[in-house]
């Protein structure tokens, strides 16, 4: 699954730091998210589209394989 969280959040001046203590979560795991290598629980990917204002679907891109 790919993501916009890094567009977005550079959009928004936001660092993976900030953004990361706001999700309850480490730094790691946004750097994770954000080059593909995690795909996050239902309830992070809510709280992330929520907390920049958008829908799951448009932070989160589903491609079948």
């Amino acid at each position: 699954m790919k993501n916009r969280i890094e567009e977005i959040r550079n959009e928004k001046g936001i660092r993976q730091e900030e953004l990361a203590k706001l999700m309850g979560v480490s730094r790691q795991t946004i750097s994770s998210l954000e080059n593909g290598r995690y795909n996050p629980s239902i309830l992070l990917a809510y709280k992330i589209a929520k907390f920049f204002g958008m829908t799951i679907e448009e932070v989160f891109i589903f491609e079948e394989e």
